[in-house]
């Protein structure tokens, strides 16, 4: 049995080098996997976006002030902590498919939940609740790719999954542009909240085409060691635990303050309209797409290591080229929005192969899923920082926190091994 089915989960074609090559690779099953995998994120990545772009129309509906503001994008990034570790438990003992489709259910239900907060408070329970299926969704999606993609093709894979973020960023201000242009902004921020539902179309699909690699999923049936938190603590992880958070601290700190402050940073401190929003965030999207598909292919090339701390130093340096624009010189600021996009995506594309190559199968679902939403949630508290940094700095000035998230980053790596290559157990 496991003669006839180890081709598709290691990959059929691991020698084939074509441009597609590591899409071919992955076998029938592999590429359905990729697609739910694919899907999933970029309708997470959706959802999440539906506050950062409301966040201004928010704020004037509920009369709050920046920390307030702020203070929504962390519960649900802190919250997502918890989220993403019990997925990664759920993932351990159920299958990745099953915790997948538990995931995307949450997330989409509190999101669409959210438009009909009556207030601020309610708004942000709702939120800090959308946060328990936005913090697996990545973690377990990723590992089920990872388990079919062969070692030769994984980083390239799994960045691939990772530009499902630009995808679905892309979506979200292609729909914010439409609605805020058409309707009254208190009634505007709401229906971005509704259409979150649609997440609920891909669970339809994962349900009924999607399944786990079969030799991973024998694995972990197989193994007496069942996914828990104390399991990633054990003596031969507990290094690994600790670097692998720090590095995602470091990372999505710096991320998600830029995800969460720029569209707000645009229009209060640039001047710019709707219209205008979406457009200078069309040129940060489209680098961050090929950014991630570009990290991707690097990571394969020169390891995971060197991916990561190339891209730290560079979009450090990007947010504080960005954050340093004159008034006036906007044409710049469009311009350095692609560079910036390129960078502090492309750093993520290595994260989904070399969480996944740091954890044996029977808790690799916990491993990963503890790692990048811990990191997460410490990482979530620079948003806030800069909302009540903001006040007197500016959203400028404050943004620049975001370059010390990437400096920790690369010097996590210090205690991380380099994975490039390891075939998953």
């Amino acid at each position: 049995m496991s003669t006839t089915q180890a081709p598709e989960v290691h990959g059929r074609q691991p020698d084939d080098t074509g441009a597609f090559g590591w899409l071919r690779a992955l076998g029938p099953r592999g590429r359905r996997a990729f697609g739910g995998a694919f899907g999933g994120y970029a309708l997470d990545s959706y959802d999440y976006f539906t506050l950062p772009l409301s966040m201004v129309a928010i704020s004037a509906y509920f009369s709050l002030d920046n920390g307030q503001t702020g203070l929504l994008t962390t519960v649900t990034l802190v919250v997502s902590a918890i989220g993403g570790a019990l997925a990664g438990i759920l993932a351990d003992r159920i299958g990745r498919v099953k915790a997948l489709m538990i995931t995307v259910i949450t997330y989409a239900v509190f999101t669409v939940l959210c438009g009909f907060a009556p207030n601020y408070e309610t708004l942000l329970v709702f939120r800090a609740l959308q946060g328990l299926g936005f913090g697996g969704e990545w973690a377990v999606g990723a590992i089920l790719v990872a388990e079919y993609a062969s070692a030769k093709h994984r980083g390239r894979t799994l960045g691939a999954v990772q530009s499902a973020w630009a995808a679905g960023w892309a979506l979200a201000v292609v729909v914010y542009t439409l609605v805020f242009h058409f309707l009254d902004p208190d009634t505007a921020w709401r229906v971005m909240f509704w259409t979150g539902a649609l997440p609920a179309l891909l669970v339809v699909y994962v349900r009924r085409n999607v399944s786990d690699a079969p030799h991973a999923e024998e694995l972990r049936r197989t193994s007496a060691e069942r996914g828990s938190f104390t399991a990633v603590f054990r003596k031969d992880l507990l290094r690994v635990t600790l670097f692998a958070t720090l590095l995602s601290t470091g990372v999505q700190g710096g991320y998600y303050t830029l995800a969460t402050w720029v569209p707000t940073y645009l229009k209060t401190e640039r001047g710019l309209t709707v219209v205008g929003t979406g457009g200078y965030l069309a040129f940060l999207i489209s680098g961050a797409f090929i950014g991630y598909l570009t990290g991707g292919y690097l990571t394969d090339r020169i390891g995971r290591k060197n991916n990561i701390a190339l891209f730290a130093a560079l979009s450090a340096a990007g947010i504080l080229a960005y954050t340093s624009i004159p008034s006036g010189a906007n044409g710049l600021l469009l311009v350095l929005g692609f560079p910036l996009g390129f960078c502090m995506s492309a750093i993520f594309s290595g994260f989904g192969s070399y969480l996944s190559e740091l954890y044996p199968a029977a808790v690799r679902g916990t491993g990963q899923s503890f790692t990048y939403n811990s990191g997460r949630a410490v990482g979530a508290f620079l948003p806030t920082l800069v909302g009540f940094l903001s006040d007197s700095w500016g959203v400028g000035g404050a943004l620049v926190l975001g370059a010390a998230g990437y400096g920790l980053a690369a010097l996590a790596l210090v205690g991380l091994p380099e994975t490039r290559g390891k075939e998953l157990m």
